[in-house]
């Protein structure tokens, strides 16, 4: 790209502080990289440039008069799942959207700390696929190999932080759809506690097990958005207490018990963990041992866990085909979906929500014996654009699973998860490893995400034509 590169979200805020750089200055030029991204890359829904423009001179006054916040200036993007004032919320969706009043509790948060948002990043439909296209808006692409799917839901948002357009992003997480993409584009991607960020106006989001989660190209720049970004809103259903997670980037996680876990849960459908995927994975275990860690092989006993992850999924769907403006431009498989989650949405949903608490139990049994289990993120690294196009919905699932069959499960129990990348596979593609704890384990997750990125630095690697 011609415009330069944008510093990260520390260094981007840690600048405008100290008066080294504006924020209009910063967000011109993250105009000026979506402008230039835009024909290929098709990160962004929605660009705010003339509103961008307008807060960020907002902010350099503020910034002259002596005020600090954390974000204070800093260009964000959020996925069009979020609601900001004045804009439609899409969600990946055709259709003429009105504009929303009011912002949504996370995007509020993230005003309070200061941030401009410069615009909404694509999303499939509702979120269901693990690439992000759609007769709505097209095809968004992978920043290391434009021929391939940055991975979905929050596709747009890891593409634009891979692409270097904005510092860091926000995406939501229903069953990967932050890990996934970040394992795709070479980002860190932290799924938080269920209700960590507010889902408002949603008391929470398909039935619990979606949740906003954050995309940076390094572990503290995750984590200081994390924090911007976190806190309930009245009207929600889960209040996890607080954590400081940028001061856990900062901070050694000690010695760890890590269970190197390369099993997939059952769905009673083929799937198979791509050799290139397995090889980096057990290297980065063999890189935990070698920094102190006790690491081995063992494996969370799931069970059947996706008996209760498909109720909640499938009656989410249901719930949001009713919002949408024209339900007949919905894909067929959405539809069907939808029909599936109204059929699923009495006695069953009930029951895989009650299912919650032995699963909490039998799956977290693994941490009687272990801190933290590592896991790949995906089974391959990134399909190529189009691979999903046209399927059938049982296709699609069959496809979807055979690539994705490892962080789902993680959403039905709610706890949190941090993706970190693992290296390149053949042709270029990044592919990712998941650290993931039980409730409440962000801090260790991230500290022992941080000091892994010490070692790797994985930082320094960027897409090819994004440097």
């Amino acid at each position: 790209m011609a415009t330069d590169t944008l510093p990260g979200l520390r260094d981007a805020a840690r600048a405008l502080a100290e008066g080294t750089t504006s924020s209009r200055a910063l967000v011109e030029r993250s105009l000026e990289r979506i402008e230039a991204a835009q024909p290929v890359l098709n990160a962004f829904r929605l660009v705010r440039a003339e509103a961008a423009l307008a807060e960020a001179d907002t902010a350099d006054k503020r910034l002259a008069a002596g005020e600090r916040l954390p974000l204070l200036g800093v260009p964000v993007a959020v996925k069009d799942d979020m609601d900001v004032a004045g804009e439609p919320t899409a969600f990946g969706c055709a259709g003429d959207f009105p504009p929303q009043v009011r912002d949504a509790e996370a995007v509020r948060r993230l005003r309070a700390a200061g941030a401009v948002i410069v615009g909404k990043t694509n999303t499939c439909e509702l979120g269901q696929w693990p690439f992000t296209e759609g007769s709505a808006f097209g095809e968004t692409r992978n920043p290391w190999a434009p021929g391939h799917t940055p991975g979905g839901s929050s596709g747009g948002s890891a593409a634009a932080v891979a692409a270097g357009l904005v510092p860091a992003a926000l995406g939501s997480d229903g069953a990967g759809s932050v890990r996934i993409p970040a394992a795709w584009t070479h980002l860190v991607g932290i799924k938080p506690q269920r209700g960590r960020i507010s889902t408002w106006p949603w008391a929470e989001a398909f039935q619990g097990i979606t949740v906003n989660g954050t995309l940076a190209r390094t572990v503290g720049d995750a984590a200081l958005l994390l924090d911007a970004a976190s806190g309930a809103h009245d009207g929600d259903l889960h209040r996890p207490p607080a954590v400081e997670a940028a001061e856990a980037a900062r901070r050694d996680p000690g010695r760890l018990r890590i269970a190197l876990s390369l099993r997939m849960p059952f769905t009673a459908t083929p799937k198979r963990l791509d050799p290139q995927v397995r090889s980096r994975v057990v290297a980065l275990a063999e890189r935990l041992a070698a920094l102190g860690h006790d690491v081995e092989e063992a494996d969370p006993r799931y069970g059947q866990i996706g008996l209760a992850f498909v109720p909640r999924a499938t009656a989410g769907i249901a719930e949001w085909a009713e919002r949408v403006p024209d339900p007949s431009l919905l894909d067929p498989r959405t539809r069907e979906a939808a029909r599936m989650g109204r059929a699923l949405g009495g006695g069953p949903l009930r029951l895989a929500r009650r299912a919650e608490a032995a699963l909490h139990r039998r799956v977290g049994a693994v941490f009687d014996t272990y801190d933290v289990v590592l896991a790949p993120t995906t089974a391959t690294p990134a399909p190529r654009i189009g691979a999903m196009a046209g399927l059938s919905g049982w296709r699609t699932d069959r496809a979807m699973i055979a690539a994705c069959p490892y962080a789902w499960p993680w959403n039905v129990l709610g706890w949190p998860g941090v993706n970190v990348p693992a290296g390149l596979a053949g042709g270029g593609l990044p592919v990712g490893a998941q650290l993931l704890g039980p409730a409440h384990s962000e801090p260790l997750l991230i500290s022992l995400a941080a000091q892994l990125e010490a070692d790797r630095r994985w930082f320094e690697h960027r897409p090819p034509d994004c440097r």
